[in-house]
């Protein structure tokens, strides 16, 4: 075997193996979690990184950050399930945002809520509110040091996920 054609045969190996080494790879656990499909049911938002993209935003428009709530991510789950279950984007698919509010007892100086559908992944959903000047204005609300934040899959609705993002400044008094 000549020297030339040794040689060409151990480059095609090398790649060879490094292509299986790529293989081997999960792409999904390679990709931060704000471009994870959320389109599964198994999957969950990263609400860590949610608030981590919210608390950057607000910083950069000279606002506090916002860390997550048990409370409020429990009602945006709730909230998010509802809508999913009934295939409907409507803040009161279940009932009004106060009404909720004050069933779980959550004293609040302001709170605000953006529900969305169809975003896929935790980027889309944070592009789509940041671009939209009423969703914006919610988050960037005055004062906001909690927030809460759910993706719930429907995978028979043309959607495929619905949203639903709390953003509240604790205390105060609700009315």
């Amino acid at each position: 075997m000549g020297a030339s054609l040794l040689l060409r045969l151990s480059g095609l190996a090398a790649v060879a193996l490094l292509g299986a080494c790529a293989a081997d790879r999960d792409p999904v656990m390679s990709d931060p979690s704000f471009y994870q499909k959320l389109t599964t049911v198994d999957a969950k938002v990263d609400a860590g990184m949610a608030a981590s993209m919210i608390s950057g935003y607000r910083a950069n428009n000279g606002l506090t950050a916002v860390t997550v709530d048990p409370t409020l991510m429990q009602m945006a789950e709730e909230q998010a399930r509802a809508m999913a279950a009934r295939d409907k984007l409507d803040h009161s698919v279940s009932r009004e945002f106060n009404d909720r509010l004050r069933a779980k007892g959550y004293n609040a100086s302001a709170a605000a809520e953006n529900i969305s559908a169809g975003y896929h992944t935790l980027a889309e959903a944070f592009s789509g509110w940041r671009d939209s000047p009423p969703h914006r204005k919610n988050m960037l609300l005055n004062g906001a040091t909690k927030m809460g934040i759910a993706a719930v899959q429907a995978p028979k609705s043309k959607f495929k996920v619905y949203w639903a993002l709390i953003i509240a400044a604790p205390g105060g008094r609700r009315g």
